[in-house]
């Protein structure tokens, strides 16, 4: 067959209702469409990775993760379209060809999304996964269902919008009926909340020892509804995450050491100089213990019964039992002090001064209370 021939042949030929020719000029762009699009991903890829490595960005290597996730089948459907669009089509196949286009990258882009999400769930729970963070895994499945979810409501409403169809009523209903939804569980959502907001604001983790209100423990779990805690006594009390956010809470995880204020006072008899001398034998004792820093100590008042002495120092270790320890050694390092110095401590004492009345005075209080009996004829008790 003659090239001539052969080219009027292909010009001429329908198939399917479609010029033979057109549907070649179709198919050939389409190929083309995707080994660009293959050499196109390919080398922005490679580019990623080669600026992830130099750099060592998280970021960059997120780029180079979520570049991965690219799906081939949406690849291979973007080629089709470009293809289509070199076919003489009617004008009802024109428009959804090009709303064709708009659902296969609003998709793509729900995928980017969807691999993005996972990775920085997956990156956060390695982050806390070494510091015994048994929570994590519920909040951040949690969290990472919830921005899936916005992600592809986004996405669907996107589509239906591109679609022609009114989703103004829609997304009403779904106004409406999320505030239902919400009012119905307020209080389980609050909870739900709560617990993410403790996952990633971190007030406090497994371990850390917590006082919240009237309990004073261990924090044992952390859960998408309730946070238990291991008391002093033993027992575990179990707290809502909503009602453990209102109230204020002591960590003394991060505490590096203990500021400890005490006082003690001695009797009035004390001589001058040696109050004056105290505070230094309460420094000599302080700076003496390797675990404590002094800080001052000061005649600070005149008590009821004693003359006040404040002491402060601070303990370096955080931990509770070396403050008592110190505090012990510190007591009876003053006690030998004291008495090796003649200085007792005070205790509340009331001294009662009683004094006689003179005998002239007693005799006349009798006449002063006949003298002021009632004018109104009231009787008077004379009696002595």
């Amino acid at each position: 067959m003659q090239p001539s021939t052969f080219l009027t042949w292909i010009q001429e030929t329908i198939f399917a209702g479609i010029p033979l020719w057109s549907l070649l000029v179709a198919l050939t762009a389409m190929a083309t469409t995707y080994a660009v699009i293959l050499a196109v991903l390919h080398l922005v890829t490679g580019r990623a990775k080669v600026w992830a490595t130099q750099s060592q960005s998280a970021a960059a290597m997120t780029v180079v993760q979520v570049l991965e996730g690219t799906s081939r089948v949406l690849m291979f459907l973007v080629a089709v379209l470009v293809g289509a669009s070199f076919l003489d089509l009617p004008g009802r196949w024109a428009g959804r060809v090009s709303q064709l286009w708009f659902v296969a990258v609003a998709v793509q882009m729900g995928l980017w999304g969807m691999r993005a999400i996972g990775i920085g769930v997956q990156r956060y729970l390695a982050r806390h996964s070494s510091t015994g963070m048994t929570q994590v895994g519920a909040s951040a499945t949690l969290l990472s269902w919830g921005l899936r979810t916005l992600l592809w409501s986004v996405i669907f409403l996107a589509v239906l919008s591109n679609l022609g169809v009114n989703i103004t009523a829609f997304i009403a209903s779904l106004g409406v009926g999320g505030i239902a939804v919400a009012l119905a569980m307020q209080n389980i959502l609050g909870d739900l909340f709560a617990s993410l907001a403790i996952a990633v604001d971190k007030p406090f983790e497994v371990g850390d020892f917590v006082v919240v209100g009237g309990v004073a423990g261990t924090v044992q779990m952390i859960g998408l509804k309730t946070t238990r805690i291991r008391s002093l006594q033993g027992e575990e009390v179990v707290m809502s995450n909503t009602d453990l956010l209102k109230q204020t809470i002591n960590n003394y995880r991060p505490m590096t050491e203990r500021r400890i204020v005490f006082a003690f006072g001695v009797t009035y008899d004390t001589p001058v100089d040696k109050v004056q001398a105290i505070p230094g034998v309460v420094k000599r004792l302080v700076e003496a213990e390797p675990t404590a820093r002094f800080d001052r100590a000061h005649f600070k008042s005149f008590g009821d019964s004693s003359l006040d002495f404040e002491v402060v120092y601070i303990v370096k270790d955080p931990a509770f039992g070396v403050y008592m320890d110190l505090q012990q050694s510190i007591n009876l390092g003053l006690m030998r002090e004291f008495a090796s110095m003649g200085v007792g401590f005070a205790f509340p004492t009331r001294t009662l001064h009683i004094e006689t009345v003179p005998e002239s005075l007693a005799r006349a209080r009798p006449m002063t209370a006949s003298a002021s009996a009632p004018a109104g004829g009231g009787v008077a008790d004379n009696a002595p």
